[in-house]
């Protein structure tokens, strides 16, 4: 592992875990705006991985849920990230940016909050 490697590694494991949340968003976000790149240029198969990328981020975000820590929130998080996938999912199977674009703004304001959570 190289220098970079180890600062990248050591990085993620140092943040909080609301900061690691926020990561997470911005991750699946850029995901999925490279999906909708890749879907105007026509690159099906790359638009497919750029997907399921974002989908295993919020596949992930999901399955941290603690339900019997959070509650109501984590339930309502929990059917919003389902939606999200089965969004993607259809986005996905249809060639729709629009569909991949809505998901965007969900987990953008998402990350806001997160984002002023962690502050």
């Amino acid at each position: 592992m190289d220098g970079i490697e180890a600062y990248k590694e050591n990085s993620v494991a140092t943040q909080s875990s609301g900061r690691l949340v926020v990561l997470l968003y911005e991750g699946a976000i850029r995901f999925l705006k490279q999906a909708i790149k890749e879907m105007e240029e026509r690159d099906y198969a790359d638009k497919g991985k750029y997907i399921g990328k974002a989908i295993d981020v919020i596949d992930e975000l999901n399955y941290c849920l603690d339900v019997e820590v959070g509650g109501e929130t984590a339930m309502n998080l929990r059917k919003l990230y389902f939606f999200m996938t089965r969004h993607l999912n259809e986005a996905h199977l249809r060639q729709d940016p629009v569909r991949v674009r809505e998901v965007i703004a969900l987990l953008e304001d998402l990350n806001q909050a997160w984002k002023a959570l962690t502050v």
